[in-house]
């Protein structure tokens, strides 16, 4: 059977973002290839035209999540260093990235599991993880500063996921906010 141009790379791409979604919500190491890919509604024996491992879809995964969070950092509308992280804890401090971690970024949902990776999948992670880094540097003018407030966004939403109490994931998620931008007003 014969595939239109462009078949089997839109398939990969959508078995990346299903996957992806999939991991965020579930966690990699837990999900086999089988769900993987019924979630994407394929079959198990279509996932090695697409991967040579399950390993191989982690690191495509990381990548393509990274890409992702890079792009929307790219496309912040603003310029002044103010506004730009504004705009950005606004958006990553939410409530709705707290109680949809598929949709929302992979630090908080996977980085555990990439930790406990190996060095080439770490590798992958890293090299990705620093091109987002150098977008915080250009904005805030700091290698140091980006680096705390990345942290700091990755670590709220993290502990903001494991409250059952609501009210108790807006306080965690404000405070982490203020602690940001007194931070800021310090260092900018």
């Amino acid at each position: 059977m014969r595939y239109r141009i462009g078949y089997k790379e839109e398939k990969r791409k959508s078995l990346l973002q299903i996957s992806g979604q999939l991991a965020k919500k579930q966690g990699f190491n837990v999900t086999g290839v089988d769900g993987f890919m019924q979630a994407s509604g394929l079959t198990s024996g279509a996932f090695y035209s697409h991967f040579s491992s399950k390993n191989d879809l982690f690191k495509a995964l990381i990548e393509a999540e990274l890409h992702n969070s890079i792009s929307l950092w790219q496309n912040n509308p603003h310029t002044t260093p103010e506004a730009w992280i504004d705009f950005e804890l606004n958006r990553y401090l939410s409530i709705y990235h707290v109680d949809h971690s598929e949709s929302g970024c992979i630090l908080p949902a996977l980085a555990s599991e990439i930790a406990r990776s190996d060095d080439d999948l770490k590798q992958v992670y890293q090299a990705e993880l620093l091109r987002g880094h150098q977008l915080f540097v250009q904005h805030l003018g700091s290698e140091e500063t980006a680096w705390a407030i990345m942290c700091q966004l990755v670590g709220a939403i993290l502990m903001a996921r494991s409250m059952a109490d609501d009210a108790l994931k807006l306080i965690i998620l404000e405070s982490c906010k203020q602690s940001i931008k007194s931070m800021l007003q310090n260092a900018l």
